[in-house]
Formats: structure tokens, C-alpha cells, sequence
């Protein structure tokens, strides 16, 4: 993944980012509204692996929702802990950090 493209998640993840699991694997997952579909569709190209889910429509909302896990996450991670998460959004790394721990991420 390039500078620019790492650049471009950490914020996508700073702002629209959910970091947890189902209880049984860890994942990280990006909904809105469907109309940014274009960045879902990048998302997808640079996260390969990665997931896109819906449109669906619901309580009078219309979202997809990008998610990343298993193969996808585990490559994705090394890539993450490189970026300066904690210096930029001390909150989302809090996050970010609990989601490794609970499911024993490296």
C-alpha cells in the first residue's frame, strides 16, 4: 500500500472506523451512507480481502458497510501499527488496541 493510500485509510478510520469481532474473530468495519460508494469500491482495491455488504436499507437509513477480517486483517495490521494512530486520534488507537488484545492480535 502506498504513503498516499495509508494515509487516506488512517483518516477513513480515524472518523468512520468500528474496531471489535463478533467474539469469535476481530474485525474492523467502515458504514455509510451508500452514496460513498466510490470509496467503498477503493477501499476494496486497497485492502484486498477485504468486504463490502449491502446496500441495505434501514430506519429510514441507506448504508453499505466495508469490513476487513481473518487473511485480510492479519496483513492489514502490520500496516496500521506502522501509522502514527496514537500521536494522531489517541481515542481510536485506545480502540484500536483493545480490539488486538481481545482477540489476541499481535
Amino acid at each position: 500500500m502506498r504513503e498516499l493510500e495509508q494515509g487516506i485509510l488512517l483518516g477513513i478510520l480515524i472518523g468512520e472506523g468500528h474496531f471489535g469481532g463478533d467474539g469469535r474473530q476481530a474485525h474492523i468495519t467502515v458504514r455509510m451512507h451508500s452514496r460513498n460508494r466510490p470509496l467503498f469500491e477503493w477501499l476494496l482495491q486497497v485492502v484486498p480481502g477485504s468486504r463490502l455488504y449491502g446496500p441495505y436499507k434501514h430506519g429510514g437509513r441507506d448504508y453499505c458497510q466495508w469490513m476487513v477480517r481473518g487473511a485480510a486483517l492479519r496483513e492489514l495490521l502490520p500496516v496500521l501499527d506502522r501509522l502514527p494512530l496514537s500521536e494522531i486520534s489517541p481515542e481510536t488507537y485506545a480502540r484500536y488496541r483493545r480490539m488486538k488484545e481481545d482477540y489476541r492480535l499481535p
